[in-house]
């Protein structure tokens, strides 16, 4: 039989759900009922991870589980992702894949969920099958970020043309250069020849651009996101140099004979 304090503690999270909220700080409970001992609630709080009421998500930060959610576990991310990282005092945006199948570029099912946000470096959380990795960066770009509903709230998303460039520099955390340009070929329906702003060029490294820029125009095929790229990058007075496609690949004896100064040495294949 449950005891007075876990009752009191259930009662408090069937709140916060009433409210919208899947997630909370330690903390943040033993402030709302303040009669219990420290012991008593990380006595509560265990017993109520075993029956998987609740899971534990980061150092004193829990997720609460819904009846809909229980068979499986845990939740969505897009449901605490926005609270916990308000929790963690870290600004960040849901990039690479996930934030391409917001911009409806879902072609690839990812199988993991990631992350921007700056330094300190956080670890990646794996609960219940599910793994979020957290990609650390100078600086967030807040331009360049869209806040997206959900039912928890809103989520910070890359807007098209950052996730279109952090595919191409991130490419390896994807699965690599082919099936990043598979992506961006479905991406590049959801990019506008506008959105290549100065704030992509001021936060987006040339070569990342160089990649992109040949990709959409020699394995995309979409010539006028391509020359608006290209004029951005000039309007900027942004130099480029020959660089590799791939860039852990050799690179001598293959062509660099095009505007972007890429030196092709890697066939790509997108998946239709």
């Amino acid at each position: 039989m449950a005891e007075r304090n876990e009752i009191s503690i259930i009662q408090w999270l069937d709140k916060l759900l009433a409210k919208g909220v899947y997630s909370f700080a330690k903390e943040v409970l033993q402030q709302e009922i303040p009669d219990y001992t420290d012991i008593a609630v990380k006595r509560a709080l265990s017993r109520l991870s075993k029956k998987g009421k609740i899971v534990s998500l980061y150092k004193g930060y829990y997720l609460i589980i819904p009846p809909q959610y229980s068979n499986k576990g845990i939740l969505p991310p897009q449901l605490y992702l926005e609270a916990f990282m308000r929790h963690l005092r870290r600004p960040y945006y849901v990039a690479l894949l996930n934030a391409a199948a917001f911009h409806g570029a879902s072609h690839q099912q990812p199988q993991e969920f990631f992350v921007m946000t700056d330094f300190p470096v956080l670890r990646p959380t794996q609960k219940k099958g599910l793994k979020i990795n957290y990609i650390s960066i100078k600086a967030v770009p807040q331009s360049l970020i869209e806040k997206r509903k959900t039912e928890a709230g809103y989520l910070n998303i890359s807007n098209a043309a950052l996730t279109a460039c952090d595919l191409i520099q991130f490419e390896k955390r994807v699965g690599g250069l082919n099936r990043a340009a598979t992506v961006l070929s479905e991406l590049a329906e959801a990019i506008k020849p506008t959105d290549f702003t100065t704030g992509v060029m001021e936060h987006v490294h040339v070569t990342t651009l160089q990649r992109l820029g040949y990709l959409l125009e020699n394995a995309c095929y979409n010539r006028e996101l391509a020359d608006a790229l290209f004029e951005a990058m000039n309007r900027e007075g942004l130099s480029m140099f020959r660089i590799p496609l791939k860039a852990a690949r050799e690179n001598k004896g293959f062509s660099s004979n095009n505007r972007w100064k890429v030196i092709v040495n890697t066939e790509i294949d997108i998946d239709e």
